[in-house]
């Protein structure tokens, strides 16, 4: 189930490297909400995935990563509650602002790390 999360967050991050690449370009159009609601339901399985996994025995303890599932699910629901306020503020305006993007993608980055030193070191 790690392997699962690991794998959907993932192309949730590929995807929503193309859409804040499009989404910052100052000349660019409005990119169109569907995209968006691809990357936050692939987001979101991944999350789903990574809570199921979490629920189990923890491993890694003997390589010291034994809590890295728990962090990495933490920085995921923050950032996944950031994803949520970018939506809202993309239904009330026409862009969402690039210091709001960033910190949707620092924290989600440092959650896909974290969950990859679990699964593969683990």
């Amino acid at each position: 189930m790690q392997l699962v999360a690991f794998y959907l967050l993932l192309i949730a991050a590929a995807l929503g490297s193309v859409l804040a690449a499009l989404g910052l370009r100052s000349e660019a159009p409005p990119i169109s909400v569907s995209y968006g609601l691809l990357h936050g339901s692939l987001g979101a399985a991944g999350f789903a995935a990574l809570l199921c996994a979490v629920r189990g025995p923890p491993h890694g303890v003997a390589m010291g990563v034994g809590s890295f599932g728990v962090i990495a699910a933490v920085l995921l629901a923050v950032t996944l509650l950031l994803g949520l306020i970018m939506l809202v503020m993309r239904s009330c305006s026409r862009r969402v602002p690039g210091p709001v993007i960033g910190m949707h993608a620092t924290i989600a980055i440092s959650g896909i790390v974290i969950l990859a030193s679990y699964v593969l070191i683990g």
